[in-house]
C-alpha cells in the first residue's frame, strides 16, 4: 500500500497541536509523527494546513441522491459514505428512521455486507426508532412508530447483533420489565442505547440513565425541554455525570447560543452528527412513501413544517462551531472525530493521528475547506480532483 508523509503539517493529534509536524502513513496505518523531519517515499507539503482525524459521523441517513430508508441496499450505503467522504467524513453510521421491521433487516443485510470490506468506513448501522413516543415523532411516520413486541425485539438482536451499533428509543414508552430487557440484550451485544424521540420527565429520564441507557439524540430536538418546574429530558442530560449527548449545529436544529451552552455544561460528552436526510447539495422537493420533504434556505421541513433532519455534512457542523458558536478549532475536531470514535468503542483505531491508527485522515485549509482526504492511507480526493 502507499507510502508517505506529509510534511510541515499544522496536525491536531486528538488531543495537542503540533506545528510544522511530521505524519508518516503506510500500510494503511499511521507510523510515525514527529516535529523533526520524517523520510518517506513520497513527500507532501501542507503548507502549513490543518492534518486532522477524519471526522466521524454516527446519524446520517442519505447521501446527494437516496437515503437509506428509500432503498435499504449496499448500493445506497455505500452512496452515503461516498457523499460524506468528499467532506471529509470518513467514518458512518448510516442511519434509518422509524419504518417497518422488513426495511431494519433489509438495511441490516446491506450495512453488514459493506462492513466486511471497509470497517473502517461503514461502522455499522442506527435504528432511530420505531420505539419512540408519538408525541416526540418529529417527522417520524405513525404509521411505524410503535412498542414493540417480544419477538420483535428478539428478531432484531439475533439479526443486528453484529452490525447495530446505536439504537435511539424513548424508555417510557416501554414496560418495566421490557426495558430491563432491552438493556441487557443491548450490552450483550455491544448495541449502544441512546435517548431520543422522547416525552419522559426528567426522573424518568435520570432512572434510565441510571439503569444503562448512555446516549441521547440530538439534543434539545424531539425530547421533552428545560423547564423550571420540569427538567425534562434535556435537564437530566445536563444534570447527570456521564451521559453523552449528539447535536446538530446546522444552524437550525438550535440557536448558536444554545450550543456554547450545552458545550460549557456538558463539555467532552457533547458531540456532532450531521442529522443529514440529503447532502453535498441537497435535494429539492422530495417525496417517498409518506414522508415528504420542502427544501429551502438551507433546511428541510415536512407538510406541517417540521424540520426534517438537516442538509449538512459534519463538515459544515465543523465549520459552524467554529465560526458562529465560537468554540475553538481543536475542541470542534474533537467533538466530530475523536468522540464519536470513542463513544462507538473504536477510541484505539479511529479518531486520532497516533501511531498504530487508521490513516483515515483530512486537510483543512485556512478557510476551513477539505482539501484532501485520506481514508484507510489512501487519497481518496485533492482539491484539484
Amino acid at each position: 500500500m502507499q507510502e508517505v508523509t506529509l510534511k510541515n503539517a499544522t496536525v491536531f493529534t486528538g488531543n495537542t497541536i503540533l506545528s510544522g509536524a511530521f505524519v508518516r502513513v503506510s500500510n494503511g496505518l499511521i507510523q510515525e509523527i514527529s516535529t523533526g523531519e520524517l523520510a518517506g517515499s513520497e513527500t507532501i507539503d501542507l503548507q502549513e494546513k490543518w492534518l486532522i482525524p477524519g471526522f466521524v459521523d454516527l446519524q446520517v441517513y442519505g447521501g446527494s441522491d437516496v437515503f437509506l430508508n428509500e432503498a435499504p441496499t449496499t448500493e445506497t450505503v455505500s452512496h452515503i459514505y461516498q457523499t460524506h467522504l468528499k467532506n471529509g467524513t470518513t467514518s458512518v453510521l448510516p442511519t434509518l428512521y422509524s419504518t417497518s421491521l422488513d426495511v431494519i433487516l433489509n438495511a441490516i443485510e446491506a450495512v453488514g455486507n459493506l462492513r466486511q470490506t471497509n470497517p473502517n468506513g461503514v461502522l455499522g448501522l442506527h435504528v432511530e426508532g420505531p420505539y419512540i413516543n408519538p408525541e416526540k415523532r418529529g417527522v417520524h411516520s405513525l404509521q411505524y412508530v410503535r412498542q414493540p413486541g417480544e419477538a420483535e425485539l428478539d428478531m432484531l438482536f439475533e439479526k443486528g447483533r453484529d452490525t447495530i451499533r446505536m439504537l435511539t428509543i424513548a424508555p417510557e414508552i416501554f414496560h418495566s420489565q421490557q426495558l430491563v430487557q432491552l438493556v441487557s440484550q443491548a450490552q450483550t451485544t455491544s448495541i449502544l442505547l441512546s435517548l431520543g424521540h422522547s416525552n419522559a420527565t426528567y426522573r424518568e429520564a435520570m432512572a434510565a440513565y441510571a439503569n444503562g441507557i448512555t446516549l441521547a439524540t440530538h439534543l434539545y430536538n424531539a425530547m421533552r425541554p428545560f423547564e423550571s418546574r420540569e427538567p425534562g429530558v434535556v435537564g437530566a442530560v445536563f444534570d447527570h455525570p456521564a451521559v453523552r449527548a449528539s447535536i446538530v449545529a446546522d444552524g437550525f436544529h438550535c440557536d448558536w447560543a444554545t450550543i456554547r451552552i450545552a458545550k460549557r455544561l456538558l463539555g467532552e460528552r457533547l458531540f456532532l452528527i450531521s442529522d443529514a436526510i440529503f447532502a453535498n447539495p441537497p435535494q429539492p422537493t422530495y417525496a417517498f412513501d409518506d414522508f415528504t420533504l420542502y427544501y429551502e434556505n438551507g433546511r428541510y421541513t415536512n407538510h406541517e413544517g417540521k424540520l426534517a433532519g438537516s442538509s449538512i455534512t459534519l463538515l459544515n457542523a465543523v465549520q459552524n462551531c467554529i465560526r458562529h458558536v465560537g468554540l475553538e478549532a481543536a475542541e470542534v475536531f474533537r467533538m466530530a472525530s475523536t468522540i464519536p470514535a470513542e463513544i462507538i468503542g473504536l477510541g484505539n483505531s479511529l479518531g486520532k493521528i497516533q501511531p498504530g491508527f487508521a490513516a483515515n485522515l483530512v486537510v483543512l485549509d485556512n478557510d476551513l475547506a477539505v482539501s484532501q482526504v485520506l481514508t484507510n492511507g489512501q487519497f481518496y480526493q485533492t482539491a484539484s480532483s
